[in-house]
């Protein structure tokens, strides 16, 4: 049963079909040449620490304020480089013992300096410290470059981490192919290239690779990839894709069985409102993520069969995960950036 405000549609224009190529072959070669190591390991030497509570100008006017909030450190609040965007969390994995959140992170330097693509931090609530990796498109040959989306959303379900692509669908990254370059060499190459050159593997000074090791295309042009989130209320689990519009409420969800097997969504609706930058849904409630502007509140709607209930948000609020009990989303403003629950 549709919620409130939210019409069921057409699924087929989310119909998705895999699209591997040499995807697969590209991430093993490379796995081959540098040892891959565990979320556990990543966050038990992370190299960052966040602050519990901090950077609290994110909340503006939100009242009451959330019932817990994480900041990233002051490199990560200041650099006018990079913007986090999604969030997911270990219980969507299933698979990690450890609580952690993963944030995706898309790059906007000003000219004229090279892209260096799309990252994520595994952040750490327990302890506070959290890791950048770089996620890389790996080739054939062995070597690597950067992708260069906006990485607006990401899910993480099994070993996978599923990121929007806006416009192409959805880029696949297994965790079991989180690699370590000082497993392959005793420093981390040249910090201003990427790849394998000149005998060693360089990733602009990041220490983690990632390496897509798989695609999932969107059939027909049209549909947006803007989020991504899991409902594990569902038996499968479902994957949730979803789209942001500017100055339109006819922004559009999708929800798949995971594995995608087949690529035909299982439903889909229009969602009423405009500016949703991520959605989830437990059961036959659905939470969606609404930005202003950098110095505007966004609000979060609750939407339930004949029901909607606006209830305060921070500035600019991204993607949505449900951990703890809680639900959880990340915001992107430079000094305003932090990982925040409300009660669901």
């Amino acid at each position: 049963m549709a919620a409130a405000g939210m019409v069921p549609i057409d699924k087929t224009p989310f119909t998705l079909r895999r699209a591997t190529g040499t995807l697969a072959e590209g991430a093993a070669k490379l796995a081959s040449g540098i040892g891959a190591v565990s979320v556990a390991a990543v966050l038990a030497q992370a190299n960052r620490t966040g602050v519990h509570k901090g950077a609290s100008g994110a909340l503006g006017s939100m009242n009451p304020k959330p019932v817990d909030w994480y900041a990233f450190d002051a490199k990560d609040q200041d650099t006018t480089d990079w913007y986090p965007q999604g969030l997911t969390c270990g219980e969507d994995s299933g698979s990690v013992e450890v609580p952690v959140f993963v944030a995706t992170w898309y790059f906007k330097p000003a000219p004229p300096t090279v892209e260096r693509g799309i990252r994520v931090s595994f952040f750490s609530p327990r302890t506070l410290k959290y890791q950048h990796a770089l996620l890389v498109e790996a080739k054939p040959d062995g070597s690597y470059g950067a992708i260069n989306i906006h990485a607006g959303g990401v899910a993480w379900h099994g070993d996978l981490l599923y990121v929007a692509d806006t416009t192409k669908g959805l880029r696949v990254f297994d965790l079991k192919h989180l690699l370590d370059l000082r497993t392959a060499q005793k420093d981390l190459g040249d910090p201003t290239r990427i790849g394998r050159q000149g005998g060693k593997y360089h990733a602009f000074g990041y220490r983690y690779v990632i390496p897509q090791s798989d695609s999932w295309r969107v059939v027909t042009e049209g549909a947006l990839f803007s989020f991504v989130s899991v409902d594990r209320s569902t038996t499968p689990h479902t994957l949730i894709s979803g789209e942001y519009q500017e100055n339109s409420s006819n922004g559009r969800v999708a929800r798949w069985d995971l594995e995608l097997s087949g690529g035909v969504p299982k439903d889909a609706y229009v969602m009423g409102l405009p500016k949703i930058q991520g959605a989830v849904s437990v059961g036959d409630k659905w939470y969606l993520s609404q930005a202003a502007d950098g110095n505007t509140n966004g609000k979060l709607h609750v939407s339930t069969p004949g029901t909607l209930v606006t209830r305060p948000y921070p500035i600019g609020p991204e993607d949505l995960t449900i951990q703890g009990g809680r639900l959880w989303s990340v915001t992107e403003f430079r000094n305003k950036r932090v990982i925040f629950a409300v009660n669901l």
